[in-house]
């Protein structure tokens, strides 16, 4: 778990990188992308679906950039868009793609639509913390 934790920090810092973040907050970006991974792992190894597991990590990568980014006065995709990194089924994709170049359709379809799955699964969880958030406020504000 702990080459988990470290390679998903790397990796979300990195991109972070690539999308010219403050260098003040590429450290917090790791952390954000970490957290989404290990949440993400423990449910996967607790017998969890990856697109549960991926919705899941979503949620709670956007929570936390939605914190961050109130603590430290920077715009939340900042910390949600470098979070997801290590969520995003790239993997699966490639798999899928190479299965559709060796005319494996059946293993080919079933991949794509996982892949496409846990990104519509990422896509609702960083949705709904948004909605979620603005209902917080909103009610807060009354």
């Amino acid at each position: 778990m702990i080459v988990h934790l470290v390679t998903s920090f790397i990796a979300t810092a990195a991109f972070a990188i690539l999308f010219n973040a403050p260098k003040k907050s590429l450290i917090r970006c790791g952390f954000v992308g970490m957290a989404g991974w290990f949440i993400f792992r423990l449910l996967v190894d607790y017998q969890f679906d990856a697109v549960v597991a991926s919705f899941v990590g979503a949620f709670i990568v956007a929570v936390i950039s939605q914190i961050c980014s109130k603590i430290y006065k920077t715009p939340v995709t900042i910390f949600s868009i470098s979070g997801i990194i290590p969520l995003v089924p790239g993997g699966s994709a490639y798999d899928a793609m190479r299965h559709f170049v060796f005319n494996d359709y059946n293993t080919a379809v079933q991949l794509a639509a996982k892949a496409f799955m846990i990104s519509g699964a990422i896509a609702v969880g960083l949705v709904i913390s948004e909605v979620l958030n603005q209902l917080v406020v909103k009610i807060k504000f009354r």
